[in-house]
């Protein structure tokens, strides 16, 4: 996703129809080091200067002018079909697990949905902004515990024992294997046995890729939700 160029900048594109909130993202991601090359508030706006720009990430809100409806998750799901190697990263205030699936379809690489609070962490959202430019995906921990949380008795992470479920939830997050460990305060041995037991009960081939691995997690949690 991100530029061949390692010495530029990385470049995003935001798209949010609350100017002051808007002013304030591309400040902190100006403060990184990150060079904002347009600020849309409006969709319409914002996919047509992401497609003349092309930066290699777009951060949007999900409710936008021209409709305020869900314009701006839409003009995303549409820049991600017309030029797919453009990260997008939703900042929304909703908890909702089906504009993930929307925005993601078939292709978990190069996402990222985090509730609009998160920003207010400064380090955690530049770094969601990098890990969404690279390839990778940065979903909100709240939405993944939604996610998980709804599972059904008769589905495939009824499987996973607690443990196994907490390393899956980090896993849909994004997180590697060392950012597990330091997030759950096990050692980088015990990530890799519980990725193991994780891949072989949902029956998803091992690999070391970290788009396969969250491609596995939003299969089954999709997959999950077919059942209801």
């Amino acid at each position: 996703m991100t530029t061949d160029d390692p010495g530029r900048p990385l470049r995003v594109a935001i798209g949010e129809d609350d100017v002051l909130l808007r002013e304030g993202i591309a400040r902190i991601l100006t403060g990184a080091g990150i060079e904002v090359v347009s600020q849309s508030g409006d969709a319409d706006d914002l996919l047509q200067r992401a497609l003349a720009y092309r930066p290699d990430v777009v951060v949007t809100d999900v409710q936008m002018p021209p409709r305020g409806e869900d314009d701006g998750l839409r003009a995303a799901m549409e820049l991600r079909r017309r030029s797919p190697r453009i990260g997008v990263l939703i900042l929304s205030q909703f908890c909702e697990p089906a504009y993930v699936m929307d925005l993601v379809g078939e292709r978990p690489e190069g996402v990222g949905y985090l509730l609009k609070e998160r920003v207010g962490d400064v380090t955690a959202f530049i770094d969601a902004v990098r890990r969404v430019a690279a390839g990778g995906s940065a979903l909100d921990p709240e939405v993944v515990a939604r996610m998980l949380g709804r599972r059904t008795k008769e589905g495939p992470l009824q499987l996973l024992t607690p443990r196994e479920l907490g390393v899956l939830a980090a896993m849909a997050e994004g997180m590697s294997n060392s950012g597990i460990a330091q997030s759950l305060l096990i050692s980088p041995a015990s990530v890799e046995k519980h990725v193991t037991a994780i891949l072989r009960k949902l029956r998803i081939a091992p690999t070391d890729s970290e788009h396969r691995r969250v491609q596995a997690v939003l299969t089954y949690l999709r997959a999950d939700d077919r059942r209801r």
